[in-house]
């Protein structure tokens, strides 16, 4: 039987902030199954390892006893998610919401036990509000109060519009929680704000409030911006095993351990362990190998991750590449070295305009991926194989 430090320390592992922890540790005294809540709002077709944070910190609690429900926000898809965003995010259609929600569900239990796992939409109850519910669902909190949120503010003090519809979308998240009387919500530290209402409505509605558990956004294969579709710069848990692989062995070697505390469920003595070897001399692609078998092997099986292995050996270590290439050293700004620039410093492209327009032709890649984002920024702390057209190729490093 797990102790409530064990539990702890296992909830804690990869979160942010536990918000309020000593009112959980009183809900988890009591030994009921709490009800954990996380949203997920359709908004795109794939779900990545940015995700999949959240989605396994969900298993980890449902492996520990709980009810989890996983709440597919059809309702609030419609309106857009405002947070982290300067401008109203474009409404998407019902039936654009429909077709992504069917391809989460079918994505979810790759990670999640189907069995133990309760799946809502929010359209729900919130199909069933009648004007009158909206009005006191909005009297419920303050413009003044709205306007604390960092991202409206910052838009309300450089002039730009908020529309009316956003503000309704943290009090409709909130509502979720009300609706489904959620005693733990889980959400990455952009959602602080919206999480943080569902404690307030239920206050109102006079529910005793939920935990907040925040966990960090993941960057990612930029090492810059946080892991996203619209970046381009994700690994869906969709991806074939070998695009799979060769993502993860493409990161640098700084964001590899990120990886390993969020993604991995390695014990933290093994990763504490990696780290030493690596700076005893290791080289660093070798633990990352470790990384990328893991995560290939969760969404396929251990044979899948083995070929996926060798088929990486097979593209960059055995011949797919010239043995020897010239090798250059820069000094990467923090915001990322831009791609253009990179490839015109190492003499692989006559000109940044070139070397777009060699992005945009398919033919430059990095360790053997193809590079579509003519704004791609290479994260400092890497070393890489970078090839234009069939014959040109280059390592190099970024510190």
């Amino acid at each position: 039987m797990t102790t409530m430090q064990e539990t702890l320390e296992i909830l804690k592992r990869g979160s942010e902030e536990i918000l309020i922890e000593a009112e959980f540790i009183k809900k988890l005294e009591k030994g009921k199954p709490l009800r954990v809540k996380t949203g997920f709002d359709p908004t795109a077709p794939d779900i990545h390892l940015g995700h999949t944070v959240l989605i396994n910190k969900m298993k980890q609690f449902q492996d520990l006893g709980h009810q989890v429900i996983f709440l597919i926000g059809d309702f609030t898809g419609m309106i857009g998610d405002p947070s982290g965003k300067s401008a109203t995010r474009k409404a998407l259609t019902r039936e654009d919401v429909e077709a992504n929600a069917r391809t989460y569900k079918e994505q979810i239990f790759k990670i999640l036990d189907p069995e133990k796992t309760e799946v809502r939409f929010n359209s729900e109850w919130m199909n069933k509000f009648t004007a009158p519910d909206f009005l006191r669902l909005s009297s419920m909190y303050t413009v003044a109060r709205m306007l604390e949120r960092d991202d409206f503010h910052k838009r309300y003090t450089s002039g730009q519009s908020i529309a009316i519809h956003e503000f309704m979308y943290p009090l409709i998240q909130g509502y979720d929680s009300v609706a489904l009387q959620a005693d733990v919500e889980l959400g990455g530290t952009d959602q602080k704000f919206n999480l943080l209402m569902g404690r307030e409505l239920q206050k109102q509605y006079g529910q005793e409030p939920q935990i907040v558990l925040t966990v960090p956004l993941i960057e990612g294969l930029d090492g810059v911006r946080k892991m996203s579709k619209s970046y381009d710069n994700y690994i869906g848990i969709d991806d074939a095993p070998d695009d799979m692989f060769g993502k993860i062995m493409s990161v640098s070697d700084e964001l590899m351990w990120r990886y390993f505390d969020l993604l991995s469920f390695q014990s933290c003595a093994n990763i504490n362990q990696w780290k030493k070897d690596v700076t005893d001399g290791l080289n660093p692609r070798d633990v990352k190998i470790r990384l990328a078998e893991e995560i290939v092997s969760r969404f396929y099986d251990q044979s899948m991750a083995t070929q996926a292995h060798e088929n990486f050996i097979a593209r960059f270590q055995k011949g797919a590449m010239p043995e020897q290439m010239p090798e250059f050293a820069f000094t990467a700004p923090d915001t990322g070295y831009p791609i253009a620039n990179l490839l015109k410093e190492a003499d692989l492209v006559n000109s940044t305009s070139d070397a777009l327009r060699m992005i945009k032709q398919g033919a430059v890649k990095i360790d053997g991926e193809k590079v579509t984002d003519k704004q791609l920024l290479i994260a400092k702390g890497t070393e890489q194989v970078y090839q234009v057209g069939k014959r040109r190729f280059a390592r190099i490093k970024l510190s």
